[in-house]
């Protein structure tokens, strides 16, 4: 491909040394954050020789470069992980979008608690995971809860609750409590995560026992249910290894374009499976292996060992997360590697095919739209409104980028009155691109309009008005309210096949703004509902509310209650008022 004048300057003042490269488009914006041994070789390679379908399209939407000098390669990739976070471009591979694993973290406090958590953050604090579902997590500190009587409030009361009554906690909220045997407990707990559960089961066996021969079945029966959850949660994993070493394997497999990665996650022995990823792949393989395993530890625990397969720059990853990592030659560790080489091959031989297939519709569906109108569009907004009988009346937009919703755009709307359909779109297509005017914002390369002539002219109206760089289309249903064709802004039908990927695309983004716009419907129509009486009584605020309500415990106290007794948290004037105003309703 031909290369531009602006490009070849910058390819000339490349340097010899490690850093990151950043790609735009010509829009300026962010298309991919690379890192490189020597920028001068890597960069230049873009643009040189032969490349596969994948790169040779980020290739094509390249029109600027920028680069950043490190002293290091170590530097150049923590660079890259901050640029990929703080940017997320759309041809990296991105870990930090996938949700985030369950741990179950047990607190340094002096009256410790044991809780679940996604986020890795206090390092005094004790981490125990990942575990493979939020569902196992929750059943084990449920049930760690149930057996032992420590702290279960994140901050502590004043009084003693219902816990302390069911002889659950020890009370340090009140009282004074053994250290040492609260520090027991903490070494009990410790050991039943690690998987030592013996201990537990013993006494449990042994209090059932004596419950049994005392005549007290109903205790006996409870102690039998948490003999029943031990095994449930113990029964989760699978022993595989003897030592009880933290450690963490990773593999991958890359082939046609995309890369598979997957981890498994070993604590103490128990062998916990989790496919990662599989990502499209613009970079070196082994380049992209390496920023994946980086991203996952910038939220996560790193652990006392992580095994990798040949060829892994071991000293890089060491020097980076300060932990042991190996290449594993022989034995069990090795046996370990290569059954996650193959889990990532499998899982990339059995994905592969559905994700290319949808990669290439994705791609034809965007092509189609573009031919459609004669330009290349990249992205598409499209609005939808929803109220009840012209109560809470609200729109909401939803924008595409290349196919692809893109929710850091999304945006809703709250109308004060109800107006046609058409009037509500004028002004919310007005709010949004005076908006888009006055910060100077990018526009969409397509407007979408959900209807036919009367919304496209509604639109064209506001783009008339406000002297818009906008292409206009309408979405025409048929008397079945199913998407039969485009309509352009001269209301030229363009016919589209219910077979054709451009046809899903739409119907996809049509489902996507109607889900959008009834949540938040529905979500004001929630709050609405769960306003109490004492919102619309001048002089109650939400800290008066909340006194009230703390005083008289419920609602229908405060009903009940006398202008003496609403003057004990009330000035005299709103008690007043809000005597009158239960009376009132109930006479009527």
């Amino acid at each position: 491909m031909a290369i531009s004048e602006l490009l070849k300057n910058k390819l000339a003042l490349l340097p010899d040394k490690p850093g990151c490269y950043i790609m735009k488009d010509k829009k300026g914006r962010i298309l991919y954050v690379g890192k490189a041994k020597v920028l001068k070789n890597r960069v230049r390679s873009y643009f040189h020789g032969v490349h596969d379908n994948k790169t040779t399209r980020l290739v094509s939407k390249i029109y600027d470069f920028e680069f950043i000098v490190t002293g290091s390669e170590k530097e150049a990739l923590l660079l890259e992980i901050n640029l990929i976070k703080k940017n997320h471009p759309p041809f990296n591979i991105m870990f930090m979008d996938d949700k985030s694993y369950p741990y179950i973290v047990m607190t340094r406090e002096k009256y410790f608690s044991v809780r679940m958590t996604r986020q890795v953050k206090n390092k005094k604090d004790e981490y125990f995971g990942p575990y493979p579902s939020a569902q196992s997590c929750f059943d084990i500190v449920k049930l760690i809860n149930r057996l032992f009587p420590v702290r279960k409030c994140k901050t502590l009361p004043k009084t003693p609750c219902l816990y302390y009554h069911m002889h659950q906690c020890l009370g340090p909220c009140f009282q004074e409590i053994d250290l040492e045997e609260n520090e027991r407990y903490r070494k009990q707990i410790r050991k039943f995560l690690q998987g030592d559960a013996k201990e537990i089961i013993d006494k449990v066996k042994a209090d059932m026992e004596k419950a049994s021969l005392n005549l007290e079945f109903e205790k006996a029966q409870e102690y039998y249910e948490i003999l029943q959850s031990i095994d449930h949660v113990m029964e989760k994993q699978t022993i595989d290894f003897k030592d009880q070493k933290v450690r963490d394997v990773f593999g991958f497999y890359a082939d046609k374009g995309y890369i598979s990665l997957q981890g498994f996650f070993i604590r103490n022995g128990k062998l916990l499976e989790r496919t990662l990823a599989i990502q499209e792949l613009y970079e070196d393989e082994m380049d992209a292996f390496i920023s994946f395993i980086v991203q996952y530890y910038q939220d996560n625990m790193v652990p006392s060992e992580i095994l990798v397969p040949q060829g892994v720059p071991v000293y890089l990853l060491e020097d980076l997360l300060q932990t042991h990592v190996r290449i594993p030659i022989r034995g069990n560790k090795k046996a370990l590697v290569d059954m996650v080489q193959k889990n990532a091959k499998e899982a990339h031989d059995q994905k592969f095919e559905l994700a290319l297939r949808r990669e290439q519709e994705l791609e034809q569906a965007n092509q189609r739209l573009s031919d459609l109108f004669h330009k290349d569009i990249h992205m598409v907004e499209i609005f939808d409104n929803s109220h009840i009988q012209g109560a809470f009346n609200v729109s909401a937009l939803v924008v595409y980028e290349d196919g692809k919703p893109d929710k850091s755009q999304y945006r809703h709307y709250k109308l004060d009155t109800y107006r046609s359909d058409v009037d509500s779109m004028k002004e919310v297509l007005y709010r949004r691109y005076f908006r888009l005017l006055s910060e100077d914002k990018e526009f969409p390369d397509l407007l979408l309009v959900d209807g036919g002539r009367q919304q496209i002219e509604a639109a064209k109206e506001i783009k008339e008005a406000l002297d818009l760089p906008l292409t206009i289309a309408g979405l025409v249903k048929d008397d079945k309210h199913t998407t039969r064709a485009l309509m352009d802004e001269s209301f030229q039908e363009m016919a589209l096949d219910k077979k054709e990927p451009l046809f899903f695309l739409l119907t996809r983004m049509q489902d996507e703004v109607h889900r959008y716009v009834i949540t938040y419907h529905r979500k004001l129509r929630g709050q609405a509902m769960t306003r109490s009486a004492l919102d619309t009584i001048e002089g109650v605020g939400p800290k008066r509310k909340k006194e009230l309500l703390k005083h008289f415990k419920s609602m229908k106290q405060i009903r009940q209650a006398s202008v003496e007794q609403l003057e004990e948290v009330l000035p005299k004037a709103v008690a007043k008022s809000v005597y009158e105003a239960f009376h009132s309703v109930n006479d009527s």
